[in-house]
């Protein structure tokens, strides 16, 4: 099975980046944990804070993964871009938040995405990444 992560704007600053809500670990720490958990599984990672280049790796790998499991960050809730991108690929994509984006502000509450991935993971801090593995395997 062949998967990635592809996480959007500021999610390059986990770690560091209000760790009250995010927490304390690096993506690039917890990226190595979910390799050494997760064997069978051939897993990628990227990441843009640039919304073209993110569409971009949609485009390139969306024909050829078993799945995405995609964090856009703040583009979730504006980018009808990336919605598109999704809707044009034929991989599955699992739309990921580290946070209840449902418990912050307003404008976090719609997500462009949703309705063109194949499910939505939140809340469970960077957790939500590895359910989203096991609803893969």
């Amino acid at each position: 099975m062949k998967l990635i992560i592809i996480n959007g704007p500021n999610l390059n600053l986990l770690g560091k980046r209000e760790p009250e809500i995010y927490g304390s670990k690096t993506f690039e720490e917890f990226f190595k944990e979910l390799q050494l958990k997760f064997k069978e599984v051939e897993l990628h990672y990227y990441q843009s804070n640039i919304e073209g280049e993110i569409i971009d790796k949609l485009h390139e790998i969306g024909f050829n993964y078993d799945g995405v499991i995609l964090n856009a960050g703040a583009y979730t809730h504006t980018s009808v871009a990336i919605a598109d991108a999704i809707s044009g690929i034929t991989t599955p994509v699992i739309e990921v938040h580290i946070s209840n984006v449902h418990k912050r502000e307003t404008f976090r509450h719609h997500s462009f995405l949703s309705p063109v991935c194949k499910g939505v993971i939140l809340g469970f801090g960077l957790k939500s990444y590895e359910l989203a593995i096991q609803s893969f395997l």
